[in-house]
């Protein structure tokens, strides 16, 4: 069975999508409860509300990749290479020290990475039905 590329678009256009809104939910969390969530994971605010704008400049260009009437490959390329560094990232932080972690912000930061491999992967494969169609 073969995929057209209206379907493989299809796919992977609802994978951007769930990816944009997780996205924006997480940056939210973290900018309204970046006080909160100091204490509990060690995450100082002033990492904390960077990573939360950030999450929402990214959730409104997934957004924006997603709403194409056909999605460019370059562009759910550059959202693979963006996850995958983004999973690279926080594996960094989660290990280096370089933020006072407590033990559940390790966990919290371990979670995000796999979430945002898991993403990067439905991502390429979407990209590659994309480009196969």
């Amino acid at each position: 069975m073969t995929t057209t590329r209206t379907d493989a678009s299809g796919r992977l256009r609802l994978i951007l999508r769930v990816d944009g809104w997780s996205t924006a939910v997480f940056g939210v969390i973290m900018l309204a409860g970046a006080q909160a969530l100091s204490g509990p994971l060690g995450l100082p605010t002033s990492w904390s509300i960077p990573f939360g704008v950030a999450m929402l400049g990214g959730a409104a260009a997934l957004g924006l990749i997603a709403g194409y009437p056909q999605i460019p490959p370059r562009h759910a390329a550059f959202v693979v290479g963006g996850n995958t560094l983004s999973c690279v990232a926080l594996l960094v932080l989660a290990f280096s020290g370089l933020i006072p972690l407590t033990g559940l912000g390790v966990a919290f930061l371990l979670t995000g990475a796999l979430v945002v491999a898991v993403y990067a992967a439905l991502e390429l494969m979407g990209l590659r039905r994309l480009t196969a169609a």
